[in-house]
């Protein structure tokens, strides 16, 4: 997955509070809280203070990063494991996990008349439509020369509208840097719209079965299904990837090309509790505080290796990967 929408998190140098609360709500809530207030005894009290008051706002399962008298991140999560953390860096593993991928896609539902874009990155999803023909398009059975020229007409909008779609899909895609285009629709359009895409959107399209503009239902399902194909393909390629370059593999070797900004991809096993050592700089991680020193780094602390971990991938937009397969973290190459 890629971290940008985690940058923010790393503006600020000062200590984190991180808080993850599961989606309970009223006194309950309000109960879990005191219980995991307590392991913020530590804790800047306006950074303690700011994450009471979001913990009051929902009942829905959260992730909250609070560093001074902000709440600079707030994630709703499909769950969470309940935990506080007061650290030099924000603990995001565990909501990067919860989270899942996040793919910056299109969804396209597409028919004579046009096309409906969906668009996933860079924010919340926005939706648009692309046309440019309105009228003729439906085909009649009248017959004679007026029918013929009639359905030229019509065979003509379609032919606008599907220009016009994939002008727009086109555009997002540069935009957005999407990496999957999911295409729904009416066959003939589908088809008409593929044969206007640019290079670059043409290679990303995935065609799905079901879905139309009046009904998002079944396109909905079989988008979620080609994004979860999608993202093992892409995990398993990295992974093959990794062990045909024998990339650089464990803590050392990993944070050691992090910090030269020549790592691609950071596959992690999972969670990585063990205490490293980590400066100011976003790219600054070693084992001890002496090797930090030998970078030129004076003054450094410790913290968890995931977060160290993390916070340099985002900061240097490598990709940021789970694989459970591997038994310890690993690192493709850019170059």
């Amino acid at each position: 997955m890629r971290l940008d929408f985690i940058r923010p998190l790393y503006e600020r140098q000062e200590p984190y509070a991180s808080v993850y609360l599961a989606g309970l709500s009223g006194l309950e809530r309000l109960r879990r809280w005191r219980s995991l207030s307590g392991e913020l005894a530590d804790a800047d009290p306006r950074a303690v203070e700011v994450l009471e008051k979001a913990v009051a706002d929902t009942g829905r399962a959260r992730a909250l990063f609070a560093c001074g008298d902000e709440l600079v991140m707030a994630e709703t999560l499909p769950r969470a494991a309940e935990q506080a953390r007061w650290a030099p860096l924000p603990h995001v593993t565990p909501m990067l996990r919860e989270r899942g991928e996040n793919v910056p896609h299109l969804r396209v539902i597409v028919d004579h008349a046009g096309a409906e874009l969906t668009v996933f990155g860079g924010g919340s999803p926005r939706r648009s439509t692309a046309e440019a023909a309105s009228w003729p398009l439906q085909k009649t059975a009248q017959g004679g020369w007026s029918q013929r020229h009639y359905e030229r007409g019509v065979e003509e909008a379609w032919e606008r509208n599907a220009t016009s779609a994939a002008r727009g899909v086109d555009e997002q895609v540069r935009r957005i840097g999407a990496e999957l285009v999911i295409v729904a629709g009416e066959p003939r359009s589908r088809s008409m719209l593929c044969d206007h895409l640019g290079t670059k959107a043409s290679d990303r399209v995935l065609m799905v079965e079901h879905g139309s503009r009046r009904d998002h239902g079944g396109f909905e399902r079989d988008a979620e299904t080609a994004l979860d194909s999608w993202l093992e393909r892409r995990r398993s390629e990295l992974i093959g990837r990794y062990r045909q370059s024998a990339g650089p593999t464990g803590f050392e070797e990993v944070a050691h090309v992090l910090r030269e900004g020549r790592a691609e991809a950071v596959l992690l096993p999972g969670e990585l509790s063990e205490s490293v050592w980590v400066g100011p700089g976003g790219t600054q991680l070693a084992r001890t505080p002496d090797e930090l020193r030998r970078w030129g780094v004076e003054s450094s602390s410790a913290d968890r290796a995931d977060s160290a971990l993390a916070r340099a991938a985002a900061m240097t937009d490598a990709e940021f990967w789970f694989c459970d397969e591997l038994d310890q973290v690993a690192a493709l190459l850019r170059y």
